[in-house]
């Protein structure tokens, strides 16, 4: 028998992967539905057929011309210019992530977190050695207490969460996975304020400030009047804003995320970084794509369209559909959702289980694909054996 055991941790831990299944709808993993078009494709294929010419070498460690182009991106897209010192990017906004907490985490030095939100952050902890502690978000599924309605309590209960753990690192996703809800900015403002001076303390024993980390992976899809975190950074030295490639730009298999922060971070990131960690295939495909971005930005309008559709739709089956800024939407609750996400499978839609006990998420996507999704769950709710939980409730 062997005696080889992995490190002490990583026992009974399962490889982290959503349901890949081929059925005709899939809409369980928030990507983007439409497929590149024939000049966006010709423009990828040209452009890493160059850098492949002289794959013989290594690629450029620090990719100024990616980091100049996401960066004229980020002035088109939230009207915030930063210099492209101020930008950092890896394979997915995962990557990014995983350097944040191995240049900022580790042993001793806790992550703060605000249940429910994205199932990866505790991963990356884990990955870093690093402490993860959550808070519960409230009702609404923002920030502060989660036993009141009253602002003033949840500002309250925001500074309290941070003094009580002072962690090195903050998460918080705006639009949040698996909610959809985006984090007003006055908790925002309050999380940034009780950060400065909250984290641990360094080697001379004066505490530092706590990162605070705004994942906004899905930040195109916020809803107009919106703001982006991007709009703090200049007064925030500890803010970093994450964004990704993968949903709004429909790029989720070139595997680019990216990051804005205060300079001193991203030194900090070069440092963690694996030599070369980012291919020279990569940075040309990624390039191209951004050079197609008002063609494939034109895409989120529609689905921005689709999404609030969908939520009207399904409030008007009795359900509860939260407001969402992100590409997909939260519904439910059912009395077994387990039950209910297995006949929309059978019925060849497949969405995910995930989020508040009883809740379930679905992508949006095409046209045709929402259609299917509504036909199914149309039967599904139809079905004598199936409830929501308001109904076994009454």
């Amino acid at each position: 028998m062997s005696t080889i055991r992995p490190r002490p941790g990583l026992e009974g831990c399962e490889p982290y992967g959503a349901p890949e299944l081929e059925v005709p709808v899939r809409l369980n993993v928030n990507e983007n539905p439409y497929p590149p078009s024939e000049a966006v494709v010709a423009g990828i294929a040209a452009a890493v057929a160059g850098a492949a010419a002289g794959a013989n070498r290594y690629p450029d460690r620090d990719f100024p011309a990616l980091r100049t182009a996401l960066a004229d991106y980020l002035a088109v897209e939230s009207g915030v210019r930063l210099p492209p010192e101020r930008i950092w990017a890896a394979n997915g906004s995962n990557e990014v992530m995983l350097h944040i907490l191995q240049a900022f985490g580790g042993p001793g030095r806790p992550c703060l977190s605000f249940a429910p939100t994205y199932s990866m952050y505790p991963e990356y902890a884990r990955d870093t050695l690093t402490p993860f502690v959550t808070e519960r978000r409230s009702d609404d599924f923002t920030l502060g207490s989660p036993d009141s309605d009253d602002p003033g309590q949840g500002i309250q209960g925001i500074t309290e969460a941070v003094r009580a753990h002072r962690p090195a690192v903050i998460i918080v996703a705006s639009p949040n996975n698996p909610t959809g809800t985006a984090l007003p900015t006055h908790q925002l403002r309050a999380l940034l304020d009780a950060a400065r001076g909250s984290g641990p303390v360094d080697l001379e024993g004066r505490p530092c400030d706590a990162l605070v980390v705004v994942d906004e992976a899905y930040g195109e899809f916020r809803r107009p009047g919106v703001p982006s975190a991007l709009e703090l950074l200049e007064d925030n030295p500890h803010l970093v804003v994450t964004r990704t490639m993968s949903k709004a730009f429909g790029m989720a298999g070139l595997r680019l995320g990216y990051m804005a922060a205060g300079t001193s971070v991203v030194e900090a990131l070069r440092v963690v970084r694996l030599p070369y960690h980012l291919s020279a295939l990569t940075q040309a495909a990624a390039l191209a794509a951004l050079g197609h971005r008002e063609e494939l930005m034109a895409q989120v309008a529609s689905l921005r369209a689709e999404r609030d559709e969908l939520v009207t739709w399904l409030r008007s089956r009795g359900l509860t559909a939260h407001d969402s800024d992100a590409n997909f939407v939260l519904f439910g609750p059912f009395a077994d959702r387990d039950a209910v996400w297995r006949d929309l499978l059978d019925d060849g839609v497949l969405i995910r289980v995930v989020g508040p006990p009883g809740y379930l998420r679905v992508s949006v996507g095409t046209p045709e694909e929402t259609a299917r999704f509504r036909a199914a769950l149309t039967r599904t709710l139809s079905s004598p054996e199936h409830t929501t939980a308001q109904e076994a409730l009454a």
